[in-house]
């Protein structure tokens, strides 16, 4: 694994999050506002190189990264946190966000729940 984190809580508006395609993840998130529409997880080192065509695990559903945002990896390296689009799109809006493809939409996590990166 290049990342693997588990899920601490759940924000009170993640689902909401996730009806409009987004998730976003945070492993300390000072801001209160901001710990309402994340999953709060363990910390976690980046073990290898993320690259577009690896393949990311949310709970039991995997997908593959089509585009990654030019300081997503600099944040989830540093802050636990990236928003992950499921648009399967080659390239992202934001700089932050990494984008997926899959064949189902993402389940909501549960805290206990994994998410990997390989």
């Amino acid at each position: 694994m290049k990342y693997e984190v588990k899920v601490l809580k759940v924000g009170e508006f993640v689902p909401d999050m996730l009806e409009n395609g987004d998730m976003v993840i945070f492993d300390d998130c000072p801001n209160d506002t901001l710990a309402d529409v994340c999953y709060m997880h363990t910390r976690c080192e980046i073990t290898a190189p993320i690259e577009v065509g690896d393949t990311v695990i949310v709970g039991t559903k995997s997908y593959c990264i089509t585009a990654i945002g030019d300081e997503a990896l600099h944040t989830l390296q540093e802050l636990g946190h990236c928003t992950f689009k499921f648009d399967g799109l080659p390239e992202v809006e934001l700089p932050g966000q990494i984008s997926l493809k899959g064949d189902d939409d993402p389940d909501l996590l549960s805290v206990g729940d994994k998410i990997c990166i390989k």
